[in-house]
């Protein structure tokens, strides 16, 4: 099995709170991401797709494509967005870099043009990262 990695970038800003709770409790839980005018990040992506090689191509996935899926699907709707209110696929949902990769798998899963979907890693910070793998 091979595994074949793309990365990529954007710049977005959100809030971390439950609507559920008091303000006192959002500020207990998620400290200063907790500003109501929000705060920003330079978060990276990086899409693994897993598979054999194509005896034809010596491709697993054409990276080409793959880019294309990630910038049309995922890029183009969260870069220089408020995730809170700007991400439909973010609607709802505290956006944790969890949560992010979580969503952005839902995004991606079925839109693989070749192998599949193995790993989204999302880098929040340089130190901070979250890796998900889909439902094990």
């Amino acid at each position: 099995m091979m595994y074949v990695t793309r990365r990529e970038h954007f710049s977005s800003a959100h809030r971390l709170f439950n609507p559920a709770w008091s303000e006192e409790r959002n500020e207990e839980v998620f400290g200063k991401c907790n500003n109501p005018a929000g705060h920003g990040h330079n978060y990276y992506v990086e899409i693994t797709v897993a598979g054999d090689v194509d005896p034809d191509t010596g491709y697993v996935v054409d990276l080409k494509q793959l880019k294309n899926v990630i910038i049309q699907r995922v890029i183009a709707k969260v870069d220089h967005r408020n995730l809170n209110v700007d991400v439909d696929f973010l609607r709802g949902v505290i956006p944790t870099a969890e949560n992010i990769a979580i969503e952005i798998w839902r995004e991606l899963v079925d839109h693989i043009p070749q192998g599949r979907l193995h790993q989204v890693r999302l880098y929040e910070t340089e130190k901070n990262f979250v890796d998900y793998r889909g439902e094990e």
